[in-house]
């Protein structure tokens, strides 16, 4: 009776409002006890409201014909284009490039993901296995020291190890074998393989120190009772070592699931020519050209759109998938 007579009151008007002032009374105290935390997030909830929230208001230029206007705001400019719908988006997706787009950037992503997602797990899984504390931190410390180079410096140095005159693979391709040197940067067939290769290299190192870390948190008893019960170091590994990875393989997995549609426009940019933009133009790629090089702002910003919606729908699918099949979610 007592509990159906706090429902109704919940239920009316009055009651209502008396919850929610006492949720935010409560949510208050709870902020003002966690003040020197709330400070510490503050910059980064700056940082997101300015450059990820407010430049949210560019999308509208993907439904008008935006042009830039000396003398003027952006914002009035925005606010003065003419409405022109999904005349942007109709007119990328009826483009004679769009399917060469869409099957560059799927396979440059699931080629990333087949390869580039394995490899950090199988590395730290190898690691782990060192005995040699000394020899597994030289290891640990070479193998992620190539994330911290910049995308033009791994460029630059793929050209000059690939240059078809003196680089190193050319002259040794060429002594060993007898082999006429090759120009990979022009070759569409070699694209994809640069790429993905040059990405795996500079970021396994760096991406293991996510497993490592996962690895670090498995109870050491677990192993001396599998010694105990003869298990090899393989069996150790597939029912120790990678059930205590699976919550981090997913997340991961679902992260980079969600990104396959955003491969970014910088390394291939500095990587591309137009002889191989038939494997080589990706969606991004292309927004640059028409958004940038073009001025076609709308145009480019409903590519972009288009792209940003894409992702979501992935992040949400793969995430509703996982939870399915593994019960592991993003969320």
């Amino acid at each position: 009776m007592k509990a159906a007579v706090l429902e109704t009151n919940r239920a009316s008007p009055q009651g209502r409002g008396k919850t929610i002032a006492s949720r935010l009374r409560r949510t208050w105290k709870e902020l003002k006890q966690r003040r020197m935390l709330m400070l510490m997030v503050l910059p980064g909830l700056i940082y997101f409201f300015l450059f990820h929230y407010l430049p949210m208001y560019g999308i509208l230029i993907a439904f008008k014909e935006f042009r830039m206007i000396a003398g003027t705001s952006f914002f009035e400019n925005v606010y003065n284009a003419d409405w022109v719908g999904l005349q942007h988006f109709r007119a990328f997706f009826e483009n004679s490039n769009f399917l060469m787009l869409l099957k560059n950037t799927l396979l440059i992503s699931i080629l990333q993901l087949l390869i580039g997602f394995p490899v950090p797990i199988l590395f730290a899984l190898a690691l782990n296995e060192i005995r040699f504390p000394l020899y597994k931190k030289f290891v640990q410390t070479v193998s992620y020291l190539p994330h911290f180079l910049s995308i033009v410096a791994i460029v630059g140095i793929m050209k000059l190890l690939l240059s078809p005159s003196d680089g190193i693979v050319n002259v040794l391709l060429h002594d060993w074998f007898g082999m006429e040197p090759r120009y990979y940067f022009g070759d569409s067939g070699w694209f994809r393989t640069l790429y993905v290769g040059s990405g795996v290299w500079q970021e396994f190192g760096f991406g293991a120190i996510v497993y490592l870390a996962a690895i670090s948190k498995v109870d050491t008893q677990l192993y001396e009772s599998a010694v105990m019960d003869g298990a090899t170091r393989l069996r150790q590994i597939w029912h120790i070592t990678l059930p205590a990875l699976k919550t981090t393989i997913v997340v991961l997995l679902i992260l980079n699931v969600s990104r396959m549609i955003g491969i970014g426009a910088d390394k291939i940019v500095l990587m591309y020519s137009p002889a191989t933009y038939e494997t080589a133009d990706v969606f991004s790629t292309y927004v640059y050209r028409r958004g940038l090089v073009d001025l076609d702002f709308s145009f480019g910003a409903a590519v972009g759109f288009f792209n940003s919606v894409v992702n979501v729908i992935l992040l949400i699918s793969s995430n509703f998938v996982s939870k399915k099949l593994t019960e592991e979610s993003l969320y």
